[in-house]
């Protein structure tokens, strides 16, 4: 069933479902045409009995010449149920005993065969007075060729019936997934070299719209992924380019000529300072990849701000120290439940931001909000630039008065993955003396 065609698998439950109600609808005419002639012939066998009974008192014959073939048969039996008058004459006894007990007080209305006779007889006995009953019957034999004729009529129609209906229901199967048809040609067409291109919506607010719908909305996710991937490789090999040029530069002109040791010396010192950067620069595009694929593990412990700004700060007070800068740790020591190795690396990139394009004092401080635990790094400079921070978390974004000081750009977007592991978020803003401030929260 499930390789069929879905055009042929919602016919299919159609004809059967058809099928059912055709069997369904022709079992009922039958009964409700069979009842109703059964009334017919007992409302018929009504009225001859009450006329056979009057017959009976004014002395005359059960049944006139006239009234046989409507009729059919009429009898009156004895209080000891011998036969006393019969039409026809040689009629045999149409009652058995017991019945003829009971139609002695009241009434009856039965079917039965006759011997003799062809085909089933109706019969209505009522009481005569005196203990005798009058028997009148009508044959059923006309009901039976009208239920017959019924009958082949129903078996021939309802083939034809459910045959038609079938195929209308595949008709109709074919014009409800015309749209998605169109939406599997359309889909064919569109590639990597047709941005924009999207699946028809229908007109109509059914499933099949919803479903092109959601198709386009993926599609516009997948184009943004995939122009977010391509500016990707762009700024990566844009970034890559300018430490491999200035790698190959210093080794070919160490190599033009005869170099003193001092120079060889200062060349491999430069080369060596550019393969650093090659080699930060591509752990921190290793990073980023695996926080894509979301494979960043992250160990959470329980931890202290403190105790985590004191080990950032011990590894960057050298640093500050040669560029004139100092920092300082305020605020409250909160505790909060987090992988320490990755705090560290997020404010560890925090601090190097503020000493590259901050000013003054930087200084960490931890805080509670909302549930949350906020770690902030903060600077004495001219802040960021307005209209920076809606990118300042994408990869290779800098500003544009930064692009001259070094950097990857990969700083703030690192931390960024790092608060997405960690379930939080980061931001930026401007402190209270007007400067930069970055935080994660946690």
């Amino acid at each position: 069933m499930a390789s069929l065609p879905i055009r042929i698998r919602l016919t299919l439950p159609f004809a059967l479902a058809m099928a059912l109600v055709l069997v369904a609808l022709g079992v009922f005419l039958y009964v409700r045409v069979a009842s109703t002639l059964l009334a017919s012939v007992d409302q018929g066998l009504r009225g001859q009995s009450t006329e056979a009974l009057a017959r009976l008192r004014d002395g005359k014959p059960l049944l006139d010449k006239d009234a046989l073939d409507t009729a059919g048969i009429a009898e009156l039996l004895s209080p000891s149920g011998a036969v006393l008058e019969s039409s026809p004459a040689g009629l045999p006894k149409l009652l058995d005993s017991p019945t003829e007990r009971k139609a002695a007080t009241h009434t009856l209305t039965l079917s039965s065969a006759v011997p003799g006779l062809k085909a089933t007889w109706r019969l209505e006995a009522a009481p005569a007075g005196g203990g005798r009953v009058v028997v009148i019957g009508r044959s059923l034999a006309s009901r039976a060729e009208s239920l017959e004729r019924l009958r082949h009529e129903f078996l021939f129609s309802a083939p034809l019936a459910l045959l038609v209906a079938t195929f209308a229901g595949y008709l109709l199967a074919g014009a409800a997934l015309r749209p998605v048809e169109a939406m599997r040609r359309r889909a064919a067409a569109i590639t990597a070299s047709t941005p924009g291109a999207r699946l028809p919506v229908p007109p109509a607010r059914d499933e099949i719209s919803r479903l092109a719908e959601t198709i386009n909305e993926m599609l516009e996710r997948l184009e943004a992924a995939f122009e977010h991937e391509r500016r990707f490789v762009s700024d990566a090999s844009h970034e890559l380019r300018t430490p491999l040029a200035l790698l190959r530069t210093e080794l070919e002109l160490a190599l033009r000529r005869t170099r003193t040791h001092t120079e060889l010396e200062q060349a491999l010192r430069s080369a060596a300072e550019e393969t650093d950067r090659l080699t930060n620069l591509a752990e921190d595009l290793l990073f980023v990849a695996r926080a894509d694929q979301r494979e960043l593990p992250v160990r959470p412990e329980t931890l202290r701000a403190r105790q985590l700004f004191e080990r950032v700060t011990e590894r960057f007070t050298v640093r500050a120290g040669e560029l004139g800068r100092s920092l300082r740790i305020a605020g409250d020591d909160v505790t909060l439940d987090a992988d320490p190795a990755r705090l560290e690396q997020a404010l560890g990139n925090m601090i190097a931001n503020a000493l590259v394009h901050g000013a003054g004092t930087v200084e960490l401080s931890a805080r509670r909000s909302n549930g949350h635990v906020e770690l902030h790094v903060t600077d004495e400079g001219a802040g960021f630039p307005a209209g920076f921070a809606p990118r300042a978390f994408d990869r290779f974004s800098r500003a544009d008065d930064a692009r001259g000081r070094g950097g990857s750009g990969l700083g703030l977007a690192i931390v960024d993955a790092i608060a997405s592991a960690h379930g939080g978020s980061a931001g930026i803003g401007r402190s209270e003396g007007g400067g930069a401030d970055v935080w994660i929260s946690i």
